[in-house]
Parts: structure tokens; C-alpha cells; sequence
């Protein structure tokens, strides 16, 4: 099959031998591919990609040979290994969760050998974790799934009150879908925070409820006028006279060093702060800040099958619109730009990979 496969850091396109599914597993054809940020990421630090990923207790590969990136996918069934059920017929087009597993081992979908991504013509997965797209959804749409179920890892990590201020900080894929699932659950305000005014308004069409360019004022300034008490002081001096300060919650979407550092200044005392972002280098935190605040910092990576399956619903019942956010589509041949694209967030948030858009042909 064609496929970008990671030559010295770089992603080629060249033939590389169709993926064979074994026990339990599913071949099928790749319809549509999101490049997501962690690629990016990866691509640009992979030694740091790799350290992180091992001291968090994943398998680490090099990023930097022989990968079939992509795993935000949706795809079409065209043949079933042995021990399957079996139960989707020939030509469903379904998504899934990015994991891996079978007799090659576990893993994540592109970022294992076992497990080539969407990137490519063909994939195999599992069939446990196989998922029929509902009739009608647009595979780009669908192949969404995957952020928008990180974004929804990420609100249901944030345990909300109701009344609870949202300042949504980095509007990326993920900060956008957070924007969308908060709003689909019944949250406000929801604050988003970016110096792309393209993506600012891209948050407003997801239902964002104020938009602040941080290039112009501090998205830090406004926590009296949300009901919020931003200093220790006045804070116990509320809750010795019975009152329930309104809760912020702060979500890092941004992952770049320095950021993390920033929130806990910004943050008003008592807020929860939901990293989101990938940072891969280190930042310089004050513990004493932490403790005096009463900070509540919480990571968030990924999302379950069970958040996926939910997050599919709600994109297919028009609850989340996700494909909102798609502002570009490539082949193969023109994946390399569009990771440079990307780059530059006033001119693309979300570009899809349709393989398709190449020359094709059948798996064998």
C-alpha cells in the first residue's frame, strides 16, 4: 500500500507491505485521517516525544523510523482476520479508538509498527474496538471522534459545578472540542482564549460564550466580573460567613513550556487546572503558589472507549458539530505541507487526510 511513513523525521510516501490482521482483528481502508497535534508534537521533539511517553508507562518507538502516523480515523471493513465475529458486513464504514491489541502485541494506532495509522491505505484494528459510523455522518466528521473524546476525557476530569466559570486557554482541535462538549453538557460561561482570531471564531460557532485575544488583555482579569474571588483573603472570608464562591476551572490546552507556569499566577484561588496540553520539556512551577491557592491540578490524556463511543453519539445526533473545525483536506502527496500549515494558526485548525485523493488500489 502507499503510505507517509517516517523516514530520519521526516514523512515520505512510498510503498510499504499491506497490513495482514491476525487474531481478533480488522482490515479495512482508511476514508479520512485528522492530523492531530501529539503528531506535530512528535515530529518536531521526538527524543522528548519518546521520554515522555516511556516515564508515563507507554511503549515508546522511535518516531523517527518506520511509523504509519494517523489515529483520529474513520475507515471502510474490507476483510476480517481469524477468531472474528464478524459482526459489521463487509463495507462499513466505522471508526474506533486508537487502540491496538492481538498476538503482535498492544498499542496505540500509528504510533506502534504493529499498528500503522491513518496515514496509509489500509489499517488493521481491533475488532472490540470497532465502531459503526451512524448513516449520514461524513467519515471527516467522524474520524473526529478521537479529539472530541479527549475533550470530553478532559470536562469529565474537571468534575463542574453548575455555575462553574470555564476559561479554555489554547484553541487547538482539543481546546475547540472542549469548548463544544462544555457547552453540549449544559456548562457557562465559557471563556476561549487564543491570539488566532480564526479560531476565536471557530470557538464563538462552537458556542463560546466570551472570546479574549490575550494579545490584547489578560484572560486573568476578569474573575470579579464572573462572581469569582481570585484572592486567598477574601475567599475565607466568604466561606467563614457561609457563602459558596463560584468555582473556576482552567483548562491548559496551549502545551508549550512556560504555559503551565503562567496558569497557576493567573488562576484565582481555589481553581481546578486541567492540563490538556502535551508539554513535552520542563516548567518551572512555585509550589508555594500551588499550596496558597489551594490549586487542584489535574492531567487528562486520552479518552476511553466508553467517552469515544458517547462523544460519536453526540456528534451524530448534531449535539457536538465537530466537523466545524475541518479546514483543510489533503492526500498523501500533500501531507508534508500540510503539517507546515498547521503551523500557522490563523490559517488551518484541523486538516483531514483522505488517501483516496492518491492513486489507490486493493490491499494484496
Amino acid at each position: 500500500m502507499r503510505a507517509a511513513i517516517t523516514r530520519a523525521g521526516a514523512l515520505v510516501v512510498e510503498e510499504v507491505p499491506d497490513p495482514v490482521p491476525q487474531e481478533g482483528q480488522v482490515l479495512v481502508r482508511t476514508l479520512a485521517c485528522g492530523i492531530c497535534g501529539s503528531d506535530l508534537h512528535a515530529l518536531g521533539d521526538p527524543e522528548a516525544f519518546a521520554d515522555i511517553t516511556r516515564r508515563s508507562g507507554g511503549t515508546a518507538y522511535d518516531i523517527r523510523n518506520g511509523l504509519v502516523l494517523g489515529h483520529e480515523y474513520a475507515a471502510e471493513i474490507v476483510d476480517y482476520g481469524p477468531g472474528t465475529v464478524r459482526a459489521l458486513p463487509v463495507g462499513t464504514t466505522v471508526c474506533g479508538p486508537p487502540i491496538g491489541f492481538g498476538p503482535q502485541g498492544s498499542g496505540i494506532v500509528g504510533y506502534t509498527p504493529a499498528f500503522p495509522g491513518g496515514f496509509g491505505e489500509y489499517m488493521i484494528l481491533s475488532e472490540a474496538f470497532t465502531m459503526p459510523v451512524p448513516g449520514g455522518l461524513d467519515p471527516r466528521t467522524a474520524a473526529l471522534t478521537e479529539p472530541f473524546s479527549v475533550a470530553a476525557r478532559a470536562v469529565r476530569r474537571a468534575e463542574m459545578a453548575p455555575g462553574s466559570v470555564a476559561v479554555v486557554i489554547g484553541l487547538g482541535p482539543v481546546g475547540l472540542g472542549i469548548v463544544a462538549v462544555l457547552k453540549a453538557r449544559g456548562h457557562g460561561p465559557v471563556v476561549a482564549v487564543d491570539f488566532s482570531a480564526g479560531r476565536r471564531a471557530l470557538a464563538e460557532k462552537l458556542g463560546a460564550d466570551i472570546l479574549i485575544d490575550p494579545a490584547v488583555e489578560s484572560p486573568y482579569d476578569r474573575w470579579t466580573s464572573f462572581g469569582v474571588i481570585a484572592g486567598m483573603t477574601e475567599r475565607m472570608a466568604a466561606e467563614y460567613r457561609g457563602l459558596r464562591p463560584t468555582e473556576a476551572v482552567l483548562f491548559e490546552c496551549v502545551g508549550a513550556p512556560g504555559m503551565f507556569a503562567q496558569v497557576v499566577v493567573g488562576a484565582p484561588v481555589g481553581a481546578k487546572i486541567v492540563l490538556v496540553g502535551v508539554c513535552l520539556r520542563p516548567d518551572t512551577v512555585e509550589p508555594g503558589l500551588l499550596a496558597g491557592k489551594e490549586l487542584d491540578v489535574r492531567g487528562s490524556f486520552g479518552g476511553s472507549p466508553a467517552e469515544y463511543r458517547q462523544t460519536l453519539r453526540d456528534i451524530a445526533d448534531g449535539r457536538i458539530d465537530a466537523g466545524a473545525i475541518i479546514t483543510g483536506t489533503t492526500g498523501l502527496s500533500g501531507l508534508a505541507d500540510a503539517l507546515t500549515a498547521l503551523r500557522e494558526p490563523d490559517r488551518h485548525a484541523k486538516i483531514i487526510v483522505d488517501p483516496s485523493l492518491d492513486a489507490t488500489r486493493a490491499p494484496g
